[in-house]
């Protein structure tokens, strides 16, 4: 008899579902920890923050190890602490915050199937591997063809990372490519996105190689405005993936976290 997955199981109690299944999986291993990056958590504090002061998360000692908690829905957070002072953060904020602190993450300690402890050591890990950044160069496009041979998990992680780029760029295109002198690769391109994003954009394709666990795969990127002739070609031959129109933000202050140009800082 198999367990059912609740309906209400968030993508981090799926993807540890997913790890414990499979211990010997790196790729199940890889995929959660890229949800645990991805997603928002409620990390519980001492006290409220003051401003724009340092946080001050609530420590636990576990075996001689000191852990900080986060939760990846607030009711979580609520059934453990109650109405406790809590910041959100997106996980990758939260491992530049704790790496090198000695500092392990006890994620959703006793109110979900999708609790465990991560010592000081995994979180130093997922900063490094999020630190991997791409390389630019310069070719010119001479023909667009339909993808082929990619591996699946590959369009899985891709499809997973641009649902939260909203707001970045309005639609991408996953295609073969042929550049001049003949050097062919497979092409990622983003078309009529936010002046900027950029870099951010391209991170998110280098992370979907890196937690699809392909380690001498490649990936080109690149940007088009919507006028540029090339977007015909892609629309015709490539993969289209249509990028989410974020709601409405709030014009006022920010909860400590939320803004990943500013990360709090811990006390």
């Amino acid at each position: 008899m198999t367990d059912q997955i609740p309906s209400d199981a968030t993508p981090i109690d799926l993807a540890h579902a997913a790890m414990e299944a499979a211990p010997n999986d790196d790729a199940q291993r890889l995929r959660f920890f890229e949800r645990l990056a991805d997603g928002e958590l409620f990390l519980l504090l001492d006290a409220e923050p003051i401003g724009d002061g340092p946080i001050e998360p609530r420590v636990f000692p576990v075996e001689d190890q000191n852990y900080v908690l986060v939760f990846d829905r607030e009711q979580r957070l609520a059934e453990f602490a109650g109405s406790a002072p809590y910041a959100a953060l997106s996980g990758r904020v939260l491992a530049q915050m704790l790496a090198g602190q000695g500092i392990g993450l006890g994620v959703n300690l006793t109110v979900a199937p999708s609790e465990l402890l991560l010592p000081p050591e995994a979180m130093d890990w997922l900063k490094d591997t999020l630190a991997h950044a791409p390389t630019e160069a310069e070719a010119k496009p001479e023909e667009i063809t339909p993808p082929h041979g990619l591996p699946e998990q590959l369009i899985t992680a891709l499809d997973a990372k641009l649902a939260i780029a909203g707001g970045l760029a309005r639609v991408a295109y996953l295609a073969g490519v042929t550049y001049e002198g003949g050097a062919k690769s497979h092409l990622l391109a983003y078309v009529d996105h936010m002046p900027g994003s950029e870099g951010a954009l391209a991170q998110l394709v280098a992370e979907s190689l890196t937690f699809s666990g392909i380690e001498a795969g490649a990936l080109d990127v690149a940007f088009f405005a919507p006028s540029d002739p090339m977007c015909a070609k892609l629309a015709r031959h490539g993969l289209r993936f249509d990028l989410p129109v974020p709601e409405s933000q709030s014009t006022g202050p920010s909860a400590p976290g939320m803004d990943p140009n500013k990360p709090p800082i811990l006390r």
